[in-house]
C-alpha cells in the first residue's frame, strides 16, 4: 500500500501533561487546526492526487474495521480541543463518501472549545455529492465548505478528474451549499502548467461578482504517485498577473495569522481571489495544523514521511489525559518545515524517503 509508511506508536509520557488550551511546537507555532481524513476513497482520479494508473480498480483501500469510528474521531477532537484547537476540517479522499457523515458533524458540533468560542467546523469536497448532502450537513452544524474545481471548461475538467464528471454537477453542489448557508464558500483550483492553466482567467471571470472566493493553488509535490515536476508549477505571481491584466487587482491583508492564501480584491468591487504559494512562497513558519489519517495516524506535516499511531492508544485502554499527553509531546517536538527546505532543494527529503499521499491525509 502506498501509504504504508513507518508509524511508530505514540509514547505516553511518564508525567501527565495537563491541557492548558495553548500548545506550541519547537518553532513556537501554536496548535490551532486539526484536519481529519474520514476516508481514503475518492470517486475522482485527479491527475495530481489519485492518478488512475496508480489508484486503479484493484488498489487496496483500508478495510472498514481499520477506520476510526465516529466516536473515536470525536474523542480525538475533544483531546485536541483541550490543547487549543479551534478549527477542524473534515477531508479525505472524498469525505462525503463516508456514510452518514452528518452524524459525525453533529457530534463534533457539540464539543466546546477551551476559549469558549464556537468550534470552526469545515469540510473540503470535490462537490460530486454536495447537492444531495448540503442541507443535512448544515442542519448538523457544519459551518462552511471548500469545493475543489480545477476548470470551468467541461472538457478540461473531465480530463483533470479523469472520470468524466461534469462541471455543471459541481456547480449545482456549490449552489446547494450556498442555499443551505454553508458559507463563505471557497473554490480551490490546483493549477498545473500545460494541463489546466488556460482556465485561470475563465475561472476568475466565472466566479467574479459571486459570493464564492476562488483560490488558486500551486501544483505541489505531495506524495510519490503524481510524477511532480517543478516545470509544471505556475507561480502564484503569474496567476495574479494573468488575472490582473484583464481584471485589475489590489492586495488585501490576511484574515488571520497563518492564513495560507494571499488575498487579492478586484478594484471594481467584484469580490476577491486567493493564491496559495505552496511551492514558491513557503508558509511553514505559521503552520498550525496537525493531520489525522483515516485509520488514526497523526502527521505533523502535509509532506511527512512518517505517521504516529494514535489508534493503538485509543483502542489500548488509555484515558484522555494519557493520550493528550502523548499528543502534546508530539507537537512540542515538531520542527517540520519541508516547504522552506524544498525551496532551496527541490527534493527536501533524505535519500530514499517517501512522502505520504495527499489522498490519505487530505490537502
Amino acid at each position: 500500500m502506498l501509504n504504508d509508511l513507518r508509524s511508530p506508536a505514540l509514547a505516553v509520557p511518564a508525567t501527565p501533561v495537563a491541557p492548558s488550551g495553548h500548545l506550541v511546537d519547537a518553532l513556537a507555532r501554536p496548535l490551532h487546526d486539526l484536519r481529519i481524513s474520514v476516508t481514503d476513497r475518492c470517486n475522482f482520479r485527479c491527475v495530481y492526487c489519485m492518478p488512475k494508473e496508480v489508484f486503479g480498480k484493484d488498489y487496496p483501500y483500508l478495510p472498514h474495521g481499520d477506520l476510526l469510528s465516529f466516536e473515536e474521531i470525536t474523542r480525538v477532537a475533544r483531546i485536541f480541543i483541550a490543547h487549543g484547537v479551534e478549527k477542524i476540517r473534515l477531508t479525505g479522499g472524498e469525505p462525503l463518501l463516508r456514510k452518514n457523515l452528518e452524524h459525525l458533524v453533529a457530534m463534533l458540533r457539540a464539543l466546546p472549545t477551551a476559549s469558549g468560542r464556537p468550534l470552526d467546523l469545515t469540510l473540503t469536497t470535490n462537490g460530486s455529492i454536495l447537492a444531495r448532502k448540503a442541507r443535512a450537513l448544515k442542519d448538523a452544524g457544519l459551518d462552511r465548505v471548500t469545493v475543489s474545481l480545477d476548470a470551468i471548461d467541461d472538457a478540461v475538467f473531465k480530463r483533470m478528474n479523469d472520470v468524466d464528471f461534469a462541471v455543471a454537477d459541481v456547480l449545482a453542489g456549490i449552489e446547494a451549499a450556498h442555499a443551505a448557508g454553508l458559507g463563505p464558500i471557497k473554490v480551490n483550483m490546483v493549477v498545473k502548467r500545460g494541463s489546466n492553466d488556460d482556465q485561470i482567467v475563465p475561472m476568475a471571470r466565472h466566479f467574479k461578482g459571486s459570493p464564492v472566493i476562488l483560490r488558486f493553488i500551486e501544483y505541489m509535490d505531495v506524495g510519490a504517485s503524481n510524477g511532480w515536476n517543478m516545470d509544471e508549477v505556475v507561480p502564484s505571481s503569474e496567476v495574479v498577473r494573468r488575472i490582473g491584466a484583464e481584471m485589475p487587482l489590489a492586495p488585501l491583508d490576511p484574515n488571520y495569522t497563518g492564513e495560507t492564501a494571499a488575498r487579492w480584491r478586484y478594484l471594481d468591487g467584484g469580490g476577491e481571489i486567493g493564491v496559495i504559494s505552496s511551492v514558491t512562497g513557503a508558509f511553514c513558519k505559521d503552520c498550525s495544523r496537525m493531520r489525522l489519517s483515516t485509520e488514526g495516524k497523526l502527521y505533523t506535516c502535509l509532506f511527512a514521511t512518517q505517521g504516529h499511531d494514535l489508534r493503538a492508544l485509543l483502542r489500548g485502554g488509555h484515558d484522555d489525559l494519557a493520550i493528550g499527553g502523548a499528543v502534546a509531546r508530539l507537537w512540542q517536538g515538531r520542527a517540520d518545515r519541508y516547504s522552506e527546505t524544498r525551496t532551496i532543494n527541490t527534493t527536501g527529503l533524505a535519500r530514499g524517503a517517501r512522502k505520504v499521499e495527499m489522498s490519505y491525509i487530505g490537502g
